[in-house]
């Protein structure tokens, strides 16, 4: 007790003492990035087989009925930068024994070898993006890795003939080798005949069911890059002008986003008062806040605080060798329920959609997938939006600096919250969606630039609560926190070496609770990885580094649980445990705690930093 005490103390302290970055930091980070993939290999021997690259996420449930595979694109992505995507004709899977399915896997896997960067990429299907990802950066003695994705949510989509399209912007030189050698295929697993919901809940269900319509809100091929929209700053916008049928009583707009180059580390950015007052140039700006920020016809309808995605080559490229960061092979999307405007839209004519990033630097890929429901027994549903309230953000900056060493502390919140009903033939629907937001970022500059600590915490929560007209209720609320721990310490080693190490601890946690109509489910996550690394630079080249990362992943659903424990380093992986036994003894949907899944090391590497003298650490 007295322990947890004098933790959540310290804890407190340091935020307070606050942590952010320095001077030339995140371009030293590029740069070391580059050497590190620059560095001389050894030949490697012939028999060593390739690593398997992986990340940790729970298994899809499945039925159990026996699946029907759809292999539809092999290709070879070499020297694809600048070029079409590679494309392929979908047709529905008519060679099936079953024509209806009750889950959808879409599996990619890939090979590589040489040397190579981490590479975003994209897969479409009708301008649908169906996977945002990252590649796996390669050795020379090759690495495979594989995602699995329900895509059960896209059956409408996937039972009408589409273009498939992919595109990964890899760059082949001399020095950057790295071919990825991809297949991607999709298993359809037919209905069970057994799994049978009665009429009394055809409507419930029918809300819960994957839409019937999808439309695209993409940029239309042909291209040269990605169907992702590029946000340079934060007076671009993504503009999407679209018509929905009139019989529409359910809408929500799917939103992917990721960020690179200038914001691929958004949350490590400086205030631009402190920029100016050190003239730094070619430093990233604007500061560590960043909001996704969705509009409707000019009416902001919802936002998006993104988790702190870390690619496998961010940070220091070996921590993620095989474990890649969370979210790096399976970025996530993000719902915007569309529901209570629908009285605004279902006047048959052209509306438009309007994407932008406050605060965003070069460069944001994003697009979305409008998910419509559309009521058969209707030509037309009618609707009107009661009440939308947004609050506007919320935002204080706490600076304390002194040349190039300082605290910096950064609060955000905001609240939104609308009402609006539809007509159909299932009688009045009255739906709310509210979303609610937290942000504190600290941050910490010392040792004249070399030195930079972060803690951050994001609370993301939203509901959605449809009232329908046999007085059942159809709701689901997600209670997300991103927390993000960072420390970047760099020593000049003397004879032209310096010295860097980093710690960096992830957390996604979110509590789920979703009423259908036939009971209420729960669900909470604890997904927490940590890393350590160390690398030597000396006359551009890293002559040495280690990465070591350890994750503990626990689901903990009604029926469905799944736990792994797992710790590599260099390469290797040094345990891994695994289990899907539900204990419901020990079970607790109760607050989040990242302290206790933090190894004492972590911990440690978390502290420790708290004592500086003179900008210095002691």
């Amino acid at each position: 007790m007295a322990s947890s005490m004098l933790y959540s103390l310290l804890f407190l302290l340091l935020l307070h003492q606050s942590l952010f970055s320095t001077a030339n930091l995140l371009h030293k980070k590029s740069l070391l990035k580059q050497e590190l993939l620059s560095q001389s290999h050894h030949t490697p021997l012939n028999d060593t087989p390739p690593t398997l690259f992986f990340e940790v996420t729970k298994p899809i449930k499945l039925p159990k009925t026996k699946p029907c595979s759809y292999h539809i694109l092999q290709h070879d992505f070499g020297y694809t930068y600048g070029k079409p995507p590679v494309l392929a004709n979908y047709t529905p899977p008519s060679h099936c024994p079953s024509q209806k399915f009750s889950k959808i896997v879409l599996q990619w896997n890939a090979t590589c070898k040489g040397r190579q960067f981490d590479r975003i990429f994209g897969v479409w299907l009708g301008g649908v993006e169906l996977l945002r990802s990252c590649t796996a950066e390669p050795r020379a003695t090759g690495i495979v890795w594989s995602v699995e994705k329900d895509i059960t949510r896209y059956y409408s989509l996937l039972m009408k003939n589409q273009t498939l399209a992919v595109y990964i912007g890899n760059l082949v030189t001399k020095i950057y080798t790295g071919v990825y050698h991809v297949n991607v295929t999709i298993q359809f697993y037919p209905d069970d005949e057994s799994d049978v919901v009665s009429k009394s809940d055809a409507l419930v269900s029918k809300h819960h069911s994957p839409a019937d319509l999808i439309l695209p809100f993409s940029r239309k091929l042909p291209l040269n890059d990605g169907l992702w929209f590029q946000i340079e700053n934060s007076t671009d916008i993504a503009l999407n002008e679209f018509k929905i049928p009139q019989n529409v009583y359910r809408a929500m707009l799917e939103v992917y986003v990721s960020f690179h180059e200038n914001d691929e580390s958004w949350y490590l950015n400086f205030p631009n008062e402190y920029i100016e007052a050190n003239n730094l140039t070619d430093t990233p700006g604007n500061g560590p806040f960043r909001e996704v920020v969705v509009s409707l016809d000019g009416k902001l309808v919802g936002v998006i605080w993104p988790f702190t995605v870390i690619y496998t080559g961010g940070v220091n490229p070996l921590l993620w060798r095989p474990i890649t960061g969370i979210g790096s092979f399976d970025l996530p999307s993000y719902n915007i329920e569309i529901t209570p405007f629908l009285g605004k839209i279902l006047d048959g004519k052209s509306h438009k959609f309007r994407i932008s990033v406050a605060n965003a630097l070069n460069v944001w890929y994003i697009d979305a997938n409008l998910h419509l429901w559309l009521d058969n027994k209707s030509t037309k549903v009618e609707g009107e939006l009661l009440e939308h309230i947004s609050s506007p953000l919320a935002v204080s900056l706490i600076s304390d600096f002194k040349g190039l060493n300082g605290k910096f502390l950064t609060s955000v919140s905001r609240s939104i919250s609308s009402t609006g009903w539809v007509k159909s033939s299932h009688g009045n629907i009255t739906t709310n969606w509210i979303q609610n937001f937290n942000y504190k970022n600290s941050m910490l500059i010392g040792s004249d630039g070399d030195l930079q600590i972060v803690n951050q915490i994001i609370h993301f929560n939203d509901s959605v609560c449809a009232q329908l007209p046999s007085s059942s209720v159809h709701s689901t609320e997600s209670l997300k926190k991103f927390d993000l721990y960072f420390y970047y310490n760099e020593l000049d080693d003397g004879n032209g070496t310096s010295l860097s190490h980093e710690n960096v601890t992830l957390g996604f946690f979110e509590k789920k609770s979703k009423n259908v109509g036939f009971g209420l489910s729960k669900s909470s996550l604890r997904n927490v990885q940590n890393g350590q690394g160390h690398m030597a630079v000396k006359n551009n080249l890293v002559v040495s580094g280690l990465g070591s990362t350890q994750q503990v992943y626990k689901y903990d659903g009604s029926n469905f649980c799944y736990f792994r424990n797992v710790s590599s380093s260099n390469y290797t992986i040094l345990y891994d445990e695994e289990g899907s036994t539900c204990r419901r003894g020990t079970r607790s949907h109760s607050g989040f705690g990242l302290s206790r899944m933090w190894s004492s090391a972590a911990q440690r590497a978390f502290l420790a930093p708290s004592l500086l003298v003179n900008g210095k650490v002691v």
